[in-house]
């Protein structure tokens, strides 16, 4: 009974073990605070400052935009034109889904069947500026981000993106050197992660969208933990809170569904959700418990108490009969065989007797009878 219950935490632990290593990396999201990598303001120089000529320039300065078309909703327009005004030495490139599907056929044709398959447009939406930005380098704005300031000072970086809350990265602006190897390894993901999971928000958010930006960027700082081309977080105050801030935000999700609300309200009460999941984990493992437990009982019972185990012992060797092991039985046999045949059996050969393959002993004993 105790070795079955020991079988059965071991099965268990090692069930449990998977699931952490299967989820490790998103674990280990929830502690990360990216402070080793932010960029503080005190890192950044004024907007007026004189600093800004003396800093390097390794971004190309290019802005990446994305839209089914060129004609651009009212409610963006104004944040899409912000960047314009403020950027104007700058390269404007509006990828539309045909120049993507263009860009993507020509440039990266392995790619190309995935990119059609997907079966939401906020998915080429996602994978279309990572790959730009690994092409071409440069900086990644989405259409309901405005610019508040010129960008210059994020030129200075090999590749930046932003904190998100409440873990993790996003991918609404993000910007990098052409060929960068973080960006490299984000494209060449990206069909390893495209799997269907049910929910729309959840499909989007792990195969193409921040959760699995996320998880590609944590992979690759545990990779390259000393590497000098590490990614760099612009955190939150230099992201959109203050009037130094870089870019300012306006309405946008447009495509979230109703499976979003559901997610957004399990995200605002995950304390509840944690404690309620342990709870149901520990009532189903008391009940796999027990059901192993009742096994395991009625199984030793069915065994006690059936037919085999009532069966009475062998009785004990007589004096007067003794017993022979198998081994000096098969002897005692072997010898009878090999006897040697007497004269009267190779008469019988010599005339074609029918008793001819009868062994000696038997042989005399028919002789009898005849003679009889």
């Amino acid at each position: 009974m105790r070795k079955g219950y020991l079988i059965f935490i071991i099965v268990n632990v090692l069930i449990v073990a998977f699931l952490v290593r299967s989820v490790f990396t998103l674990l280990t999201l929830l502690i990360e605070d990216a402070s080793a990598d932010a960029i503080r303001r005190s890192d950044l120089p004024s907007p007026n400052s004189s600093l800004l000529e003396t800093r390097p320039q390794l971004i190309p300065k290019i802005i990446h935009q994305t839209y089914k078309n060129y004609s651009i909703p009212l409610i963006w327009q104004e944040a899409q034109k912000s960047c314009m005004v403020l950027h104007s030495d700058y390269e404007y490139k509006l990828w539309t889904d045909d120049k993507s599907k263009e860009f993507i056929a020509k440039e990266y044709p392995w790619f190309l069947e995935t990119f059609e398959n997907y079966p939401y447009n906020i998915q080429r939406a996602d994978a279309i500026r990572y790959f730009v930005l690994a092409h071409y380098g440069g900086t990644y704005i989405d259409l309901d981000d405005g610019c508040n300031r010129r960008l210059d000072p994020l030129l200075s970086y090999g590749a930046w993106v932003r904190r998100t809350a409440p873990t993790g990265i996003s991918n609404d602006v993000m910007g990098a050197v052409p060929q960068h190897p973080f960006f490299l390894r984000v494209i060449d993901s990206l069909q390893a992660y495209n799997r269907n999971w049910a929910l729309p928000y959840i499909t989007v958010m792990y195969s193409t969208g921040p959760l699995f930006l996320s998880v590609i960027w944590k992979e690759y700082m545990l990779s390259e933990p000393f590497k000098t081309d590490r990614v760099r977080i612009l955190m939150p105050d230099e992201y959109n809170r203050h009037s130094w801030s870089f870019f300012t935000h306006h309405q946008g999700s447009s495509w979230h569904g109703k499976d979003a609300r559901l997610i957004f309200w399990m995200g605002g009460h995950w304390m509840l959700l944690t404690t309620a999941g342990f709870l149901l984990a520990g009532i189903v493992g008391f009940c796999l418990w027990w059901a192993y437990g009742r096994l395991l009982l009625c199984t030793s019972r069915c065994f006690r108490y059936s037919p085999l185990s009532r069966r009475p012992p062998p009785p004990p060797s007589s004096p007067h009969c003794p017993s022979y092991s198998s081994t000096s039985r098969r002897n005692r046999l072997l010898q009878g065989w090999l006897r040697r045949p007497s004269p009267s059996k190779r008469q019988d050969e010599e005339s074609g007797s029918r008793y001819t393959d009868i062994p000696y002993e038997l042989v005399g004993r028919k002789s009898n009878v005849r003679n009889e």
